[in-house]
């Protein structure tokens, strides 16, 4: 008999504390594809949910865009349900570009899960090359151009206009902010010990690591794991994962076996207004029929009507398509008429209400492109977790709901996936 996470004395090798639920389905994917048997969970789990007995628990919030306090208080509460489950190291995981306003809640959340911890000079890096992203001299780049001169500052709720990661984290942090250049990691991962451990004897508190190449994320990853805490994206997971399965750690577990199909209609919700995203609509339309919904639509209440009858009158003959996504200047357009907050709020409350209607006319199959997207569909579903299953593009694995009757989902975060990514993934969701 598989015994699971409720009847046995848990061991986690790992745990992760995750901002986004994209974000969170992309660290579990990348945990799985490195060695660790991993599940993710929507917030908490209860203790009456039964999971399979594996190697990592992802713990996916929704805490990148809410008050600092309220982020602290979630993450907490999930950084002390994962440590009493085992797990000696505990990842915040953070988007590669670093979203966050100089209120938090990166800096926040790390200096209170790291006083919890007991641990000093944690290591920090978004860093990701393989959907180039990287840090250099504590700068973020978004492949040749720094974070700040790319399309992906525009983010509608956490722009970002500046490309310090230090200065950037400083700004949000009561205790010292110090830099590991690229010297130090070339060096390998003794030096990086060695430097983090003068950091942390000088009383720094967190320590922005420059990464380049996976060889760099794999050092930082070493020097990781063995502390309580680190902070990064899913490159960081990488390093992290590759160094327990190195030295022993990972206990060789299978991953759970993915469900059945599920078969029947899908709905593709599409929210983020990266570029990415856009494009992947447009090359959409050209397969599936697409409504695009208006912020105003959704303003005045008529968004969740729109798109049950367009779905009604088309999901028999296949796939289709809801966007309220839009170009940076549509978007700035519709905060300063709205507001962004009350936009933002608005939008997640009719993806979240569309995902309830699908579901209860028999939708099992759902793509959903965004992180806030991603988070107002799950929270709409109820949804408790998931297991990972089959990866449609880097970073974007198929989901397999857990404890919530036969469903399947692909969470992207907006600058995810190539052109055809919404074909693709209903092709691997079947």
């Amino acid at each position: 008999m598989v015994r699971t996470l409720a009847e046995r004395d848990m061991s986690l090798v790992l745990g992760v504390v995750a901002d986004d639920y994209t974000g969170a389905s992309d660290l579990a994917n990348a945990l799985t594809r490195n060695g660790l048997s991993t599940v993710q969970t929507i917030g908490v789990p209860d203790d009456a949910l039964r999971l399979p007995d594996v190697d990592a628990v992802v713990v996916a919030l929704k805490s990148r865009s809410i008050a600092a306090g309220e982020a602290v208080a979630r993450s907490l509460a999930a950084d002390q349900w994962l440590r009493a489950r085992g797990a000696g190291h505990v990842i915040f995981k953070i988007c590669s570009t670093f979203d966050s306003t100089d209120a938090g809640n990166i800096g926040p959340v790390t200096e209170a899960l790291a006083r919890e911890a007991g641990e000093t000079a944690v290591l920090v890096t978004p860093a990701f090359p393989q959907t180039r992203r990287t840090v250099y001299q504590g700068h973020l780049f978004v492949g040749d151009r720094p974070l700040d001169e790319s399309p992906l500052k525009d983010h509608p709720l956490n722009p970002m206009r500046d490309a310090d990661l230090v200065r950037v984290l400083q700004r949000q942090m009561k205790g010292r902010v110090a830099l590991a250049d690229l010297d130090v990691v070339e060096q390998g991962a003794a030096a990086l010990a060695a430097r983090r451990a003068a950091l942390a004897a000088d009383g720094v508190g967190a320590v922005v690591v420059d990464a380049i190449f996976d060889r760099h994320l794999e050092t930082i990853g070493v020097v990781a794991a063995q502390t309580a805490l680190s902070v990064g994206a899913s490159g960081l997971g990488v390093g992290v994962a590759r160094a327990l399965v190195a030295a022993g750690r990972a206990r060789g577990l299978a991953q759970a076996a993915a469900p059945a199909p599920v078969g029947g209609p899908a709905v593709c919700l599409a929210g983020s207004c990266s570029q990415a995203t856009l494009a992947q609509i447009a090359v959409a339309e050209q397969k599936m029929p697409v409504l695009r919904l208006s912020v105003q639509d959704v303003m005045e209440g008529r968004a969740v009507a729109r798109a049950r009858a367009f779905a009604d009158e088309r999901l028999r003959d296949g796939a289709v398509l809801i966007a309220s996504s839009d170009a940076a200047a549509g978007v700035g357009a519709a905060q300063a008429r709205y507001g962004r907050a009350r936009a933002s709020a608005a939008i997640e409350r009719a993806f979240g209400d569309m995902a309830q209607a699908f579901a209860a006319s028999g939708v099992r199959r759902m793509v959903v492109a965004g992180g806030e997207t991603s988070g107002a569909v799950v929270d709409g579903l109820r949804l408790p977790a998931f297991l990972i299953g089959a990866e449609i593009a880097p970073g974007v694995p198929v989901l397999h709901a857990v404890g919530a009757g036969a469903m399947t989902l692909s969470l992207k975060s907006g600058n995810f996936g190539g052109p055809d990514f919404f074909a693709d993934a209903l092709a691997m969701m079947p």
